[in-house]
């Protein structure tokens, strides 16, 4: 009999034991929550639960906080104080090992950090280049056979290193079709390749300047290769966790090279509609970049960029782009692209528009 309430003893010991260790959160309608305090903006605060996850409280709605390990409170003015926290009466109690306990009012509080983020914090101030990237790669492919032959290759790259005070993307796609059945000299049904980079550095929370090279060949309007190199300024219209909003303009210096497009029909020794031209021009860029999450899961990627050319005015091209990645488990994803490339002035044997919808498997990558 006493060895089971020794046990029983023992038991409650490590239950009550293990949760002193887990940081309580009260709130003002009597909700009591365990887990582990991770950061707050000062208007909400991150919980990690073991049973939820992460979940966002509402600050104004807590009444009590209790923490045993040292969090970073940062407060109106950039005083940050380090230590194990209380809360009561609308003010936060931060036991410092230098200067005692120190008192906080929660309205005066900007940040909270626990050990975790306020180290990645500090080593996202100065990382190296080859730190912070995340991206995917993604991959599309469909076969037919019967009565057509067509081949279908659709693959992206794109790679993203974001920092407090810069950003680096970059990317590249590659559309491929052919029709096996069709006269010799047009079995390609498309061929686009794409590619670039971009450099955006932080003038102040809102404002930045940007640089980009942009470089795209398409077959089917006899593009052999097109170069853009831009700069100008940008404004972040809206930063938070789930959405992302940009504004930008600057000029740009456009080379193009169009080749002598499609041969002839019925033409022997085989000729090609003769039009192959080089444009050289000064154009304007404008456009509009939104991230958006939808719901835990899936990813929205939308962008519009307008190139009015500034030396012919009648003449420009857009580049429309709008994809999803839905995730299936931590790396692999699902995932949706729609573009519209217009452009005024083609070639005569080509069309202005071209509409491409791709669909597929991507991968994702940190480092």
């Amino acid at each position: 009999m006493l060895r089971k309430f020794e046990l029983l003893l023992l038991t409650s010991f490590f239950v009550f034991s293990s949760r002193s260790f887990a940081d309580q959160v009260t709130l003002k309608n009597g909700d009591r929550i365990s887990g582990t305090v991770v950061k707050s903006d000062g208007k909400t605060l991150t919980l990690h639960t073991d049973a939820g996850g992460d979940i966002t409280l509402k600050m104004d709605a807590i009444l009590e906080i209790k923490t045993d390990k040292q969090i970073h409170v940062t407060v109106k003015g950039g005083k940050t104080a380090v230590g194990p926290v209380s809360m009561s009466d609308g003010k936060l109690h931060i036991a410092t090992k230098t200067a005692g306990t120190v008192e906080a009012p929660i309205g005066e509080v900007t940040l909270i950090r626990n050990d975790a983020e306020q180290a990645a914090y500090e080593k996202s101030l100065h990382p190296r280049v080859t730190e912070g990237w995340t991206g995917g790669a993604s991959v599309g492919f469909s076969v037919a056979r019967g009565n057509s032959e067509t081949e279908n290759l659709a693959l992206a790259l794109n790679a993203t290193r974001t920092s407090l005070h810069d950003k680096i993307v970059v990317y590249a796609t590659s559309i491929n079709t052919t029709n096996n059945l069709a006269p010799p000299g047009f079995t390609t049904v498309a061929n686009l390749a794409t590619g670039g980079f971009r450099y955006e550095r932080n003038v102040n929370p809102r404002v930045f300047v940007f640089g980009a090279g942009d470089y795209m060949a398409n077959a089917l309007q006899f593009l052999d290769l097109r170069q853009v190199y831009s700069g100008g300024f940008g404004l972040h219209a809206i930063q938070n966790d789930a959405t992302k909003l940009d504004f930008f303009g600057g000029v740009n210096y456009t080379h193009e090279t169009y080749s002598n497009g499609n041969p002839i029909p019925n033409t022997n020794p085989v000729v090609f509609a003769s039009y192959g031209v080089t444009n050289r021009f000064v154009a304007l860029t404008l456009g509009e970049a939104l991230n958006q999450k939808l719901g835990k899961s899936t990813v929205l990627a939308q962008n519009f960029t307008f190139f009015p050319n500034l030396q012919d005015t009648g003449e420009y091209r857009f580049v429309f782009n709008l994809g999803t990645v839905t995730k299936i488990n931590k790396w692999l994803g699902w995932t949706n692209q729609f573009g519209n490339i217009y452009v005024s002035n083609p070639p005569s044997e080509a069309k202005k528009n071209d509409v491409i919808f791709t669909t597929g498997l991507n991968v994702s990558f940190a480092h």
